[in-house]
């Protein structure tokens, strides 16, 4: 256990990663407090400020990355340290990668809108695809499931052979409303991390680079990691270069972030905010 308390869309076309209308909820009901984390680097790596990162998965020593946009999408192995591209595996042009995880000895890749997983084997090489509904955002697992969000406030539990929803969990704000826009996904010791894409947006939360803590049992919000100013000039770039892209090394413990054609990695440690 790490010592902290309990740790894809893109340049996306005009009404992308659109929000359920369950976010148009009534008044919100009183507000519940939730603690808040910050963080400190550790240390800074170059990242590829074209990679469009929608999925970010640490494995035997290398970081896995989907990246996104029609007619760019990759699935790509990249060496820690130097930010390179040991080996990369490029989508069809009429495919949007998404989410990314490595389970049981394979790579699933999620599409944006497609309707399909990219299925790989450990050393890269193409093991078929699955087919599901709704759109694909981001991509973990615990030790029996896929764990899928959709950018919305649900997130589905799917079997890994059939893509067959097995169960579903909500995600509320402190105030009762939905907690929408819940991108790219984690699991580390025993919750689910999600990037909120565009918290800072009033309608979703209010304030940038927010990660959401969520308990995978009930969905309940169990805090907010609050990574605002972390890159500043990627962010100043452009609106979509938002932090997307979470990574554990469980041997180690180490986190690793970055986001949307963001030129740096950064490890952090993420402690209680004072």
């Amino acid at each position: 256990m790490f010592a902290i308390a309990t740790l894809g869309c893109g340049a996306e076309p005009a009404g992308s990663n659109n929000a359920s209308a369950a976010n148009t909820a009534a008044k919100p009901t009183p507000v519940n407090t939730v603690p808040t984390y910050t963080y400190e680097v550790v240390n800074t790596f170059p990242h590829d400020s074209r990679a469009f990162t929608q999925g970010l998965f640490f494995h035997n020593g290398f970081l896995y990355e989907s990246t996104g946009q029609y007619e760019a999408s990759t699935f790509r192995k990249v060496d820690v340290k130097t930010g390179r591209v040991v080996e990369q595996r490029k989508l069809s042009d009429d495919f949007f990668g998404e989410g990314l995880t490595f389970f049981r000895d394979k790579f699933y890749q999620l599409t944006w809108r497609e309707g399909t997983a990219f299925v790989y084997n450990a050393d890269m090489t193409p093991a078929g695809k699955k087919r599901y509904l709704g759109e694909g955002w981001g991509l973990t697992h615990d030790d029996q499931h896929l764990i899928i969000s959709d950018g919305t406030h649900v997130i589905r539990f799917v079997e890994p052979e059939t893509f067959k929803t097995i169960r579903t969990i909500v995600v509320n704000r402190e105030d009762g409303r939905p907690l929408i826009n819940l991108n790219e996904l984690e699991y580390i010791n025993g919750e689910i991390w999600a990037n909120i894409w565009h918290s800072e947006e009033p309608r979703i939360l209010g304030r940038p680079n927010h990660i959401a803590r969520i308990d995978p049992a009930t969905g309940k919000l169990l805090g907010y990691i609050d990574l605002s100013g972390i890159s500043p000039d990627d962010e100043r770039r452009d609106k979509e270069n938002t932090l997307n892209g979470i990574a554990y090394d469980p041997a180690t413990e180490r986190i690793f972030v970055t986001g949307k054609q963001w030129r740096k990695l950064f490890e952090i440690k993420v402690k209680p905010k004072q």
